[in-house]
């Protein structure tokens, strides 16, 4: 079920970003969104791992921002994979990652207000 939910949420806030910020992103319909945040989940729960993995000494070197350029790459990633999911090249990705994850952020916190406790 939280898979179910964490899915919506991103989706949700690959809608909201393509609508407010349509030059770094662009999404044909609901379901390229709905398509994209299961790629993008499944990529950030495969690759992602062993990308911060090998990346380590540059992330330490960059006090994690290189973290960033890695959520950046692996938004790229989906977006030539998914089909009526486009990104602006690697800039909108880096813009479209770290605007994803902030509203991807917001809405958890207003569908789980206290899930840490």
């Amino acid at each position: 079920m939280y898979f179910i939910i964490r899915l919506l949420i991103n989706m949700v806030a690959i809608l909201i970003i393509a609508y407010l910020v349509p030059k770094v992103i662009q999404v044909e319909s609901w379901m390229a969104a709905m398509v994209a945040a299961f790629v993008l989940g499944i990529v950030n729960t495969f690759v992602r791992p062993l990308l911060v993995l090998l990346t380590l000494p540059l992330t330490l070197v960059t006090f994690g921002f290189f973290l960033l350029t890695i959520n950046g790459l692996l938004l790229w990633l989906v977006s030539a994979v998914v089909r009526g999911f486009n990104v602006n090249g690697f800039l909108g990705a880096l813009v479209g990652a770290i605007l994803i994850s902030i509203v991807s952020w917001i809405l958890s916190s207003v569908v789980h207000p206290y899930k840490d406790q």
